[in-house]
């Protein structure tokens, strides 16, 4: 009984803290590693964050989702790191490296000139959706209820919702935050800010 006592005693607490752990994982937080050059220079191959399940998505949020069922390449649980564009019942458009959200010019400060104007394409939803052949969505000219419009800061090499369309709310796991070791304070910052201002001024 003594043997049985003291390895319940370092046991149970174990148990306790792996519950613990799980519970935080499935319903608050959990670290995420960013795989690929997507969101380059704002977050890196191999980078590691924290993705908050509880926060609020806004236009301009990083967000984690689960790609399968999203991109037809994937067909296994595969988490991608993008950036929100359109909200639920957005027009999203592009223009000479412009992105317009409702017929305004959004914000892109989080990228450099260059970086907006390679890669990034001129289009609209109905346009993409076409080329693409996004089946349920043939012809779209805004974001489905529910739903999320993604693009990955480089442009250049994102593999995002130009090509596959858009995220169900239920896919996303949650907003990317970056931890103050992590980055430098501008890309700190490009990616954790509030996007107040969204829109230019």
């Amino acid at each position: 009984m003594k043997a049985f006592r003291e390895a319940m005693s370092w046991i149970i607490p174990i148990l306790i803290g792996l519950i613990i752990a799980l519970v935080i994982k499935q319903f608050f937080f959990q670290i995420v590693r960013v795989d690929g050059p997507s969101m380059q220079p704002n977050l890196q191959n191999n980078e590691r964050v924290f993705c908050l399940k509880t926060a609020k998505i806004h236009h301009g949020s990083v967000v984690v989702f689960d790609a399968n069922g999203v991109d037809p390449q994937v067909s296994v649980k595969t988490d991608y790191v993008k950036r929100v564009i359109g909200l639920p019942g957005d027009t999203v458009s592009s223009k000479n490296g412009n992105i317009y959200v409702n017929g305004k010019k959004i914000n892109q400060d989080y990228i450099s000139k260059s970086q907006r104007t390679t890669g990034t394409g001129n289009w609209t939803l109905r346009s993409i959706s076409v080329q693409n052949s996004w089946l349920k969505d043939n012809g779209a000219t805004k974001v489905p209820k529910g739903e999320y419009f993604v693009l990955g800061d480089h442009r250049s090499v994102s593999n995002d919702g130009r090509y596959w369309g858009f995220v169900p709310k239920s896919k996303i796991d949650g907003v990317v935050k970056v931890p103050s070791w992590s980055g430098t304070k501008t890309t700190r910052e490009n990616v954790n800010k509030e996007w107040q201002h969204f829109y230019d001024k």
